[in-house]
């Protein structure tokens, strides 16, 4: 535990993207009390701009924004970490299982997820999204987890298959290790820098998709999210009328949240590459031998 943390409290990107992550989890389970409004009811008149009323204005059926906003989290984090966890377990349970047992299985997978990967994925969850109907959140959730493995699939084949001719795997199977406990105990440790970013990658691409679904009409419009939002406000035309309020706000809610997780999967990526994390030493120690060099200059001029 020891291990894992300090790198993770000693890298800045880490503890940036994990205060945003945490603010906004805090934002989603304390809904009803940061706000006493209802989202879905009138509270004042059409289009109002920000006041103490209102911190982030009214949309043009007089519903509070920043309500609105609040409850969304709600909606979008939770759209965003269960389909990001449906398409990591599918991605991992195949990748692994391609990776290490090889033959016929991992040709039978690996066709598979070809197709996957060579159907456009943003045409292919339109026309499921329309075919369905007005999707609920959990319709959504359920579209784009099983829609959207195959990549997270792809690379952790590709790292299963570098760690199965490792020694230790090797020395495993010689004294007669059960498969299932060498996949457990000695390969998923292994993997798990690329389970994270995979992991974090699909609950990014889950809340932009679930916004672009939903901003295109295709979401439940009773159902309160960041994409419904942007959605009531194209369909009002709010920007045409100066409610830019009813925009900016789960426009950088989806903004700054996915700033979040990218800096997230950034500092995993340095944590897990020994190359990256050597490069940042190597960075920080120049930039602190610049900052000597400046004060010995400095010094010097005072003492001339």
């Amino acid at each position: 535990m020891q291990r894992t943390l300090l790198p993770i409290l000693s890298n800045r990107k880490a503890l940036i993207g994990l205060a945003i992550v945490l603010l906004y989890v805090a934002v989603a389970l304390l809904a009803p009390v940061l706000t006493g409004h209802d989202p879905i009811k009138r509270v004042g008149r059409p289009h109002e701009a920000p006041s103490l009323d209102h911190i982030l204005g009214t949309t043009r059926m007089g519903r509070d924004v920043f309500t609105q906003l609040i409850w969304g989290t709600r909606t979008s984090l939770f759209i965003g970490l269960l389909a990001g966890s449906i398409v990591t377990v599918i991605g991992v349970i195949l990748g692994v299982t391609a990776g290490y047992f090889g033959g016929w299985i991992d040709e039978a997978i690996n066709f598979i997820t070809n197709i996957a990967l060579v159907i456009p994925q943003l045409p292919l969850l339109l026309v499921i999204a329309a075919f369905v109907g007005e999707a609920s959140p959990l319709v959504i959730v359920l579209i784009i987890g099983l829609t959207s493995w195959a990549w997270g699939a792809r690379v952790t084949r590709a790292q299963t298959m570098t760690l199965r001719q490792r020694d230790f795997i090797l020395a495993s199977e010689l004294i007669g290790e059960p498969k299932w406990r060498m996949i457990v105990v000695e390969l998923m440790p292994n993997l798990l820098s690329i389970i994270g970013f995979n992991f974090i990658g699909s609950v990014i691409y889950t809340i932009i998709t679930e916004a672009t679904l939903e901003f295109l009409g295709l979401g439940d419009p009773l159902a309160v999210s960041w994409g419904t939002m942007l959605y009531n406000a194209q369909t009002a035309s709010a920007m045409s009328v100066g409610a830019w309020w009813e925009v900016f706000a789960p426009a950088t809610a989806i903004a700054v949240i996915g700033i979040g997780l990218s800096l997230i999967n950034f500092a995993v990526d340095e944590i897990s590459n020994p190359r990256l994390r050597t490069l940042g030493t190597v960075n920080a120690a120049v930039r602190k031998q610049r900052k000597l060099d400046r004060a010995r200059t400095v010094a010097h001029g005072q003492e001339a």
